[in-house]
């Protein structure tokens, strides 16, 4: 039996990983024709009626032609992530990197009517404006009618789920405290950081 990835990173609960795409929608969708991957970040729904995602891209992305027929594709969703330094914890320990990943691996279909896409549009402006809802998208909206032509919508059924959740499980119950309480306050700081050197 493998050792790797470790077990206690692992877990099948759903329920957590369905929060992480809610949480962090902006996906890493890979396809691969003749050994060649395509990648496009983007952001999916999950569709809670019946645990698929949805998504739409540009039609001059060459990944769009994979993302139909059933074509199987892999997805990553990304949670926060940070180095974790022995100085946070109560006991000796190592460096490491802790993180929160979900991937997923599934069939991929393409949806054709406008309208649908059209509905699409307007449900995920809706859930991404949430929970303010500063911004509606209405369903007569001149420019998103004029876009419809050049936005592909697609749907993927999962097959295959994966939880990767390296949380310094295998620390004591204070040590993996405080490695929770460094995973939040860096990913705070650094976004501060980062924004700071771009903006």
């Amino acid at each position: 039996m493998s050792k790797y990835p470790p077990a206690h990173h692992q877990g099948d609960d759903r329920n957590h990983m369905i929060e992480v795409i809610k949480t962090y929608p902006l996906a890493t969708v890979i396809s691969v024709k003749d050994n060649q991957p395509f990648i496009t970040h983007l952001p999916l729904i999950y569709r809670e009626v019946d645990g698929k995602l949805i998504g739409h891209t540009d039609i001059y992305n060459p990944q769009t032609a994979l993302m139909k027929g059933n074509n199987e594709v892999t997805v990553i969703f990304s949670g926060p992530q940070c180095y974790i330094s022995p100085s946070v914890y109560a006991t000796t320990q190592l460096p490491t990197w802790n993180y929160i990943k979900v991937h997923l691996k599934g069939n991929v279909k393409a949806i054709e009517s406008k309208e649908v896409l059209k509905e699409s549009l307007i449900i995920m402006t809706e859930f991404l404006e949430a929970p303010n809802h500063n911004y509606v998208l209405e369903s007569d909206n001149k420019r998103m009618e004029g876009a419809l032509d050049y936005i592909a919508m697609f749907e993927i059924t999962p097959t295959h789920w994966e939880r990767k959740f390296k949380l310094s499980q295998d620390k004591k119950p204070q040590d993996i405290e405080n490695a929770r309480a460094e995973l939040i306050r860096a990913n705070t700081k650094s976004m501060e950081q980062f924004l700071k050197k771009v903006f």
